[in-house]
């Protein structure tokens, strides 16, 4: 494999982030060894792979089914944020779409093994979702490209949602505490949703994609966080009263950091602005699952 040709790889993955997507999976599955008991080294190492694997093939298929209109792209910005080198590597031509449709296929079936090495029902729920959110992603990525409602975000966004939720059931059922998390996290995603969507508006106008600031404008992206991020304060209350003391004060902190995204989004006037709020939605993200974490073991 050449050099340009794993840059290429590095890229359609996001490959820095790789870390991420494991302890927010294993948030939810630490969140369930004080109610189902079951904890083990071995459960959590392959609860992370299933995460690393199975969020990799939600960015491919991602860049899959948008790699005609991702090729319009005139702003750079946020693709550097996400991507290592900067690039799009299936309209760039660093990866051609059938490779990418192999790659996605190969990531989907080894994670869809992993998953039915877990006791039933378990490996039913986590199949399911991860079904579910292929599904969502795709959904996602085509309704916003003819669309007069928020129908493709408000939908869309359940398959992020749902990926902690996922991790708690690796181990525990459908419970009060399953559906916490999710009232917990889906207005946090939505407000994320916002800020991405935020910056990249001359790309999206470019692509003639109905994203949020093409529906409701900047003014009215900006209360799209605003009131999603007032709903995810309402949630953590709910969401609180099942953790521990190191995941409250976690929360507590994390909530901080998300005012504060709050308010350089609402002071902003240009993406450059804006692009100062993501690290700190991603910062609030990983305080929040980190001390979820944390607190099984202090």
């Amino acid at each position: 494999m050449s050099f340009d040709t794993l840059k290429a790889y590095l890229d359609l993955t996001r490959l820095h982030f790789f870390m991420v997507w494991p302890l927010l999976f294993c948030s939810g599955l630490f969140l369930s060894f004080p109610r189902y008991g079951g904890f083990s080294w071995t459960l959590v190492g392959k609860a992370a792979l299933i995460a690393f694997l199975g969020f990799e093939a939600g960015f491919v298929l991602n860049d899959y089914v948008d790699r005609e209109v991702d090729g319009r792209d005139v702003d750079a910005k946020l693709t550097k944020y996400w991507r290592p080198f900067g690039t799009r590597p299936i309209p760039s031509g660093g990866i051609t779409p059938s490779t990418a449709l192999l790659f996605f296929g190969v990531l989907v079936t080894t994670t869809s093994a992993l998953i039915l090495t877990l006791p039933y029902p378990n490996s039913l729920y986590v199949l399911g979702i991860m079904a579910y959110s292929y599904l969502m992603e795709y959904f996602y990525q085509v309704k916003k490209r003819d669309q007069e409602a928020p129908l493709a975000q408000l939908l869309g966004r359940t398959d992020f949602t749902l990926f902690p939720v996922a991790g708690y059931l690796i181990n525990g059922h459908p419970d009060y505490v399953a559906l916490l998390y999710f009232l917990f996290f889906y207005p946090f995603a939505q407000a994320h949703l916002g800020a991405n969507d935020i910056i990249d508006t001359e790309n999206d106008e470019a692509r003639d994609l109905k994203t949020i600031p093409l529906l409701f404008g900047i003014k009215g992206t900006k209360s799209w966080i605003h009131v999603f991020s007032l709903l995810h304060l309402v949630g953590a209350y709910l969401f609180i009263d099942v953790q521990g003391t190191v995941a409250r004060y976690g929360i507590i902190a994390g909530l901080l950091v998300l005012t504060g995204a709050n308010i350089l989004v609402r002071r902003g006037k240009t993406p450059a602005d804006w692009m100062k709020a993501l690290p700190l939605f991603h910062m609030t993200m990983l305080v929040y699952i980190v001390s979820m974490i944390a607190d099984y073991f202090i």
